[in-house]
């Protein structure tokens, strides 16, 4: 289960979104703009946010970094009523980790979330896995000498 944030100046994806969310088990938090989404980040961790990119006072690029200074390690997804190339490859260049075209299909959101969050635990899992490495290669010696004595015993 994951504490997601969507942020969109449009009352429909803000009560249609939530729903479907979390009918699929991840715990939903809504903002109506940039500054509302700040404020739910101070209260909440939240581990991955769907954002408008064209909305009023702050815009989804401003919120992505905003987000990113915060958390390096929050995804963020990009929805867009207006699509073009070029605000597709701003998005991908300003770290965002999707972007997707209103309406949205939601087979394909669902899809972007699973990966995102996937790729985000994976990520969360390798500094554990090195530590798990060195306490093996530490060990080794003891093992070692365990096994010496052990066999000097049975002998």
């Amino acid at each position: 289960m994951a504490n997601i944030l969507i942020v969109d100046d449009e009352r429909d994806i803000l009560e249609q979104l939530p729903e479907i969310i979390q009918r699929w088990g991840h715990q939903t938090f809504t903002a109506s703009n940039g500054f509302e989404a700040l404020k739910v980040f101070e209260h909440h961790k939240i581990d991955l946010v769907i954002s408008d990119i064209k909305m009023p006072v702050m815009n989804g690029y401003e919120l992505l970094q905003k987000v990113q200074e915060i958390d390096k390690q929050c995804v963020v997804l990009f929805l867009t009523g207006y699509p073009s190339l070029d605000s597709a490859v701003d998005a991908m260049q300003s770290g965002a980790e999707d972007y997707l075209i209103k309406p949205v299909n939601f087979d394909e959101l669902k899809l972007k979330i699973d990966r995102s969050l996937a790729r985000t635990a994976k990520i969360k899992s390798v500094p554990i896995l090195r530590g798990l490495n060195w306490i093996l290669i530490i060990l080794i010696p003891f093992w070692l000498i365990l096994g010496i004595i052990v066999a000097k015993l049975l002998r």
